[in-house]
C-alpha cells in the first residue's frame, strides 16, 4: 500500500523510513550530466517526501553546482550519490584528487567563481574525501530543513 501526501507528493510506501537509503547515478561519459543529476535528485527528493520546500530547491541548486564544478574543473563527473537519513548527503565523484578551491575574488554580476560560495551558503556542511580513483566533493542538508516550510503550490 502506498501513501501519497497531497502537499509533498510523498510516494514512500506507508511506514517505511528513508533513513539509510542511498541512490547512485553513473555519469562517466554521459552527455548533460548536470541536467541528468538534477532530474535524478528531483525524483529522489519526491520519493523520499522531501520535495515542495524552499530547501528542496536549494538541494537541486547544490547538485547543480557540485556537478558543474566537477565538469569544469575536475575532468568530469563519474558518479552522483544521494544518501538519506538525518541529513541529505550529496556526493559527486570525479577522477582527480585535486581539492576544490574557492575563487579568491569572484566578481559580482559576472559568471564564474561563485560555485563553492553557493555550496557553502545552501548546505549545512561540505567537504571532500579522496579515494583510490579520485575524490568526492560532498555536501549535507539537515533532513529537518527538507521537511519544514512546505510550499502550498499556490
Amino acid at each position: 500500500m502506498e501513501t501519497i501526501g497531497p502537499e509533498a507528493g510523498d510516494r514512500r510506501p506507508a511506514g517505511l523510513s528513508v533513513a539509510g537509503q542511498r541512490r547512485r547515478l553513473a555519469l562517466a561519459g554521459v552527455r548533460g550530466p548536470v541536467a541528468k543529476g538534477r532530474d535524478f535528485t528531483r525524483q529522489a527528493l519526491l520519493d523520499w517526501g522531501w520535495s515542495g520546500t524552499e530547501t528542496s530547491e536549494d538541494a537541486l541548486l547544490l547538485v547543480s553546482e557540485l556537478l558543474t564544478n566537477a565538469t569544469l574543473h575536475a575532468g568530469g563527473c563519474i558518479e552522483l550519490a544521494l544518501s538519506a537519513g538525518e541529513v541529505l548527503r550529496v556526493e559527486v565523484f570525479d577522477g582527480t584528487t585535486t581539492p576544490p578551491r574557492r575563487h579568491p575574488s569572484p566578481q559580482r554580476g559576472l559568471p564564474g567563481g561563485h560555485g563553492l560560495y553557493i555550496v557553502e551558503r545552501v548546505s549545512d556542511r561540505w567537504g571532500t574525501h579522496t579515494h583510490e580513483n579520485g575524490k568526492a566533493v560532498w555536501a549535507e542538508i539537515e533532513a529537518s530543513r527538507l521537511t519544514s516550510g512546505r510550499s502550498t503550490g499556490l
